[in-house]
């Protein structure tokens, strides 16, 4: 056991906590230290930097909830690829490891992988990602992470913004755009065609 800085994603501040940490943390060694410290949920940053993600409140875990049912009644229908729930972890391009709230892999590109990189935290980035902001996350950090996730390839991602019935579309042709009421249903567009997800199940 050894003292390590984990940076709280929420607030951005770094606090001390005791946890395994091995003194090579590969992949490999990154997988074996959150399965060790599984009641903890980690990010981690292109440069290594770990990044403690705090459980979800009961209002969030509700929204999780919907979210993810939609989704995944919709690729029982369509069966064009795999839903993943905020528990997973995935290693994008720059080597950042993110959990999304929702995700889905198309089946194409996730048979592509071998049984071992689907088994730990697949080196893919989602085709399709949702990040739930609760009322503590900041604005500007969940936005750089979408920016992220578009630049490492993710095709479309949803951030949602329950306080304010705000969400915002992120495009892989760079192209944002903005919902500001929940009485809106949001589209799949071109990456899950024919899904829809009426915004008033969140509120």
């Amino acid at each position: 056991m050894k003292a390590v800085l984990v940076n709280d994603f929420t607030t951005g501040q770094t606090e001390a906590f005791t946890l395994e940490l091995e003194d090579d943390m590969d992949d490999v060694a990154f997988y074996r230290f959150c399965r060790r410290n599984d009641h903890l949920r980690f990010e981690r940053n292109p440069d290594g930097t770990i990044l403690i993600r705090p459980n979800t409140g009961g209002k969030t875990g509700k929204r999780n909830s919907e979210l993810n049912f939609e989704l995944v009644l919709w690729n029982r229908q369509f069966k064009k690829g795999i839903v993943f729930d905020s528990s997973t972890a995935f290693k994008l391009p720059n080597f950042a490891t993110r959990s999304p709230d929702a995700a889905w892999v198309s089946d194409e590109r996730w048979n592509q992988l071998s049984d071992e990189e689907q088994e730990r935290f697949p080196p893919i980035a989602p085709d399709f990602v949702v990040e739930l902001m609760s009322a503590s996350d900041h604005l500007k950090k969940a936005q750089e992470k979408m920016l992220e996730y578009i630049e490492n390839g993710v095709r479309l991602g949803w951030l949602i913004q329950p306080s304010s019935e705000t969400v915002f579309i992120y495009r892989a042709d760079g192209t944002i755009s903005k919902v500001s009421t929940f009485d809106q249903t949001l589209s799949g567009e071109d990456v899950l065609p024919n899904f829809e997800f009426p915004l008033r199940l969140l509120c």
